[in-house]
């Protein structure tokens, strides 16, 4: 049996004082939080893979994580585990956003399958992110592959595990600097599946799980 073992973190959290929508905006972070560094590099495996998207914010929090002790080669920046893209929205107010669309999404800006104007929907970032996932599974099998990423590729690798509707993966808290662990397993004759091992958790400056 081969375990490939996903640590998913959002990234840190983006100065926003104006309620903007960024998307794929290459926004910096906020890096201070330095109990929380702490805690993940406490918590996270020395020498994995370490894997971001190309976004500014994703390659900062896993310098930041790096910096607080843990032991971890050069990220692979992949532009495919973006954030979605929110086209026309993006520098938005939310709350312009919503009362253009007539309503408020309950955990999302929109559906998953509606696509705001010349942007993606988070099905397509779904469609997006997944080959990703299986392509990194298959090259880094037996590994540790630190992941750190947004929001929305959390919510997908979520779906993929799960083979979850995309408007289901929406209703996922996932937070800034938050914990996904999912392992993916290859068992005997070819069968393999996907197990969750714990959902938005943040690490304390010990290691341990702070609900």
């Amino acid at each position: 049996m081969t375990v490939t073992r996903w640590w998913w973190i959002r990234h840190a959290p983006v100065p926003n004082p104006d309620g903007r929508c960024y998307g794929q905006g290459d926004r910096d972070c906020d890096v201070s939080d330095r109990d929380s560094f702490e805690g993940l590099s406490s918590l996270l495996p020395q020498g994995a893979v370490l894997v971001t998207s190309d976004l500014l914010r994703t390659r900062k929090t896993a310098e930041a994580i790096v910096s607080a002790g843990l032991a971890l080669p050069e990220p692979i920046a992949d532009p495919t585990l973006r954030e979605q893209s929110f086209g026309d929205w993006q520098g938005m107010k939310y709350e312009d956003i919503w009362r253009s669309r007539g309503g408020r999404h309950p955990y999302w800006l929109a559906p998953a399958y509606e696509r705001p104007p010349a942007g993606e929907s988070f099905a397509d970032l779904l469609a997006r992110v997944a080959p990703t996932v299986h392509r990194l599974t298959r090259e880094h099998a037996g590994r540790d592959i630190v992941s750190v990423g947004h929001g929305g590729t959390v919510r997908a690798a979520l779906s993929i595990a799960l083979s979850m509707h995309p408007e289901t993966a929406l209703a996922f808290t996932i937070e800034n600097l938050s914990l996904t662990r999912i392992d993916h397993i290859d068992g005997p004759a070819g069968a393999s599946h996907w197990r969750v091992v714990t959902v938005n958790q943040r690490p304390s400056m010990n290691g341990a799980v702070a609900l």
